[in-house]
């Protein structure tokens, strides 16, 4: 089971990596954010988020405290707070966003709530919730399908930046300059 989880949760990191890098380097014909979002994209992108998502978590319980050398103060005192806070901010965007434009939809430049502070927050909490499990479980396959994903969420913004000048223009061009990527 954690040689599968873990092939599994590296092919879906790969697969969604070489997706956004074409993104970015062909934007005319980008894969990420997508041209059109129906339900065959909401389950593409949900369904690989998700398949990420479990490849992280299963074996966070299955290998539980395997990376016998973390301390439990980084385990819990740095792991569990990633995970919490990063859920807070996730959750509390999508609240606001929508699941759909969530998972690429077109829908309105946000500039306020955490936005106001980061053109991505939603992938620095998604990125702090990956090391967060990591760190938490001392699992071995979550942390390593966890440097795919955050290699993933890193990268995903550089995509999204053309697709969102074109759909915004100057509002987000006044925005970009105003706000960092990141944090």
């Amino acid at each position: 089971m954690d040689w599968f989880l873990l092939i599994l949760g590296l092919s879906i990191c790969t697969a969604v990596l070489l997706a956004i890098l074409w993104s970015i380097y062909v934007p005319d014909r980008r894969v990420w954010p997508p041209d059109t979002y129906d339900k065959s994209t909401a389950l593409l992108v949900w369904g690989a988020t998700a398949g990420l998502a479990s490849c992280i978590v299963v074996p966070a319980f299955l290998q539980w405290g395997a990376v016998d050398w973390l301390p439990d103060w980084v385990r819990f005192g740095i792991g569990l707070p990633l995970i919490l806070v990063g859920n807070l901010g996730v959750w509390s965007e999508v609240a606001r966003f929508g699941i759909s434009q969530t998972g690429g939809a077109q829908g309105t430049l946000r500039t306020q709530g955490l936005y106001a502070y980061s053109r991505n927050p939603q992938y620095v909490a998604d990125l702090a919730i990956v090391i967060g499990w990591g760190l938490m479980s001392a699992a071995p396959t979550s942390m390593i399908v966890g440097v795919g994903a955050c290699l993933c969420l890193f990268a995903a913004p550089f995509a999204e930046e053309t697709w969102l000048a074109e759909r915004y223009g100057h509002a987000y061009n006044i925005y970009r300059a105003r706000v960092r990527r990141f944090i």
